[in-house]
């Protein structure tokens, strides 16, 4: 008897491209996206970062079939298996090189975040390194978060769902964008070591309090002295809040460009600054912001080391146990990890958000579970403060006082006990959250169970 092939997924335009590319090789539905930027006039058709995603997802897997049409408008995509950086399949040493065209206006975070999801269902390891004109490190003004902020911030989210060993970001070489909005020439390193058949079920209620902030300074071609005056900015908003803050500074030169053949000298690209911060709470919640220069210039290091700290400050304020930068991989896991409930805390303006309920959307589409969504617990409290529990029930005893509260945090960072780690992950960081629930498919990892 004939096996019964998947029925064929329909979708159109551009957006979500790669979530959609994923969830087809997780759950093995072909799928066919028509209609992409067919109404634009200059640049129909897929973009120079799809086409490098598509050829990076060839790359990882055996047996996937990429139709495109003539003007670029139509994909169709037939996943394969995963098999990772196995001999014979594009990898040599163990490792494979993907060269990001110069033409590629997103940051390297574009790539690594699919590839991380991939990762843990792959027949085996995952080493994959990233060069090119069109890799950049730093966060873009298209939304994209930096390298650094996708090695602390997205990949210990993995070991909640039992995904911890011989999982490493390494950057080789840092790159902001260019004058031009291209891609700096960076270098960048992926090691995913760490393969299960199923992920586990998570139950991530309790988001706990702020009690660290750590980040990372980094000035490319640029003088040191601004990564001072950033982290002089920063700790100047966040130390009212948080006294353990330290914030690591990297300096390093500018890559060269590369030339023409006919052209003479060398130049510099991929020149700037920028900053990474991630705010790590009691329960080991992490919350981050991103801010890179512009690459026009004309940014004042003052000035951006006080926005990166409020823009941590408005996402530990949106609550939950993840922020929207990691929410999509934490819900994708816990659609397709083990046929059990998973649980976890999000806040309304994550769940509410147009990139979420799209990602609903899609699974719904993909076969996954509906979601159950319910009312957060008013307050949580932690272990380590059980002895001051009776002063902050009498202390956040009404809504009105606790949203007066929360109000005094965003505007000034301090609290009745002047620090973040009292105030924004006690119950003011709690009000707003509902509790979404995810049955999980029991998709798991094809190639280790052929294998």
């Amino acid at each position: 008897m004939a096996d019964v092939q998947p029925s064929l997924l329909r979708f159109t335009t551009h957006e979500n491209l790669t979530q959609r590319l994923v969830l087809s090789t997780l759950t093995g539905r072909p799928v066919r996206i028509s209609q992409i930027r067919s109404s634009s006039p200059t640049h129909p058709g897929l973009a120079e970062h799809e086409i490098s995603f598509l050829r990076l997802l060839e790359a990882i897997t055996n047996g996937s079939v990429i139709d495109i049409s003539y003007t670029g408008t139509t994909l169709l995509y037939r996943p394969g298996l995963i098999t990772g950086s196995v001999a014979g399949a594009g990898a040599k040493g163990g490792v494979i090189r993907h060269e990001v065209p110069a033409a590629c206006t997103r940051g390297l975070s574009y790539f690594l975040l699919p590839l991380c999801l991939l990762a843990p269902f792959s027949k085996a390891p995952i080493n994959v390194l990233f060069t090119g004109a069109g890799v950049t490190t730093s966060a873009t003004p298209t939304g994209d978060m930096s390298a650094d902020s996708v090695r602390t911030a997205i990949l210990p989210l993995y070991a909640h769902f039992g995904i911890s060993n011989n999982i490493e970001v390494r950057i080789i070489r840092r790159a902001s964008l260019a004058s031009d909005g291209r891609g700096g020439n960076g270098e960048v390193r992926l090691s995913f070591g760490h393969q299960v058949r199923l992920p586990k079920t998570i139950h991530l209620l309790n988001p706990g309090r702020v009690k660290r902030v750590r980040g990372v300074a980094y000035c490319i071609g640029v003088p040191g002295s601004n990564n001072a005056r950033m982290i002089d900015a920063a700790r100047g908003t966040l130390n009212p809040l948080v006294s353990d803050t330290y914030i690591f500074s990297d300096v390093s030169s500018a890559p060269f460009a590369p030339q023409q053949s006919n052209s003479t000298g060398k130049r510099r690209t991929g020149v700037g600054f920028g900053l990474s911060l991630v705010a790590e709470s009691s329960t080991g919640t992490l919350y981050s912001a991103d801010l890179s220069s512009a690459p026009e210039g004309g940014e004042v290091p003052e000035d951006m080391g006080r926005r990166c700290a409020y823009q941590l400050l408005e996402t530990v304020s949106r609550g939950g146990c993840v922020s929207l930068a990691a929410a999509p991989t934490a819900l994708v896991l816990m659609a397709i990890s083990s046929e059990d409930v998973g649980r976890i805390a999000l806040g309304r303006d994550v769940l509410a958000s147009a990139e979420i309920v799209g990602l609903a959307r899609e699974l719904r589409k993909f076969g996954a579970n509906l979601w159950g969504v319910r009312e957060g617990e008013t307050e949580f409290f932690d272990g380590d403060d059980d002895e001051d529990e009776d002063d902050e029930d009498e202390e956040d005893g009404g809504e009105d006082e606790g949203q007066d509260r929360a109000s005094r945090i965003r505007a000034r960072g301090k609290g009745p006990r002047g620090r973040a780690g009292a105030e924004s992950g006690g119950a003011s960081t709690s009000k707003g959250t509902v509790i979404v629930s995810i049955v999980g498919k029991g998709i798991g990892n094809v190639g280790r169970k052929v294998a």
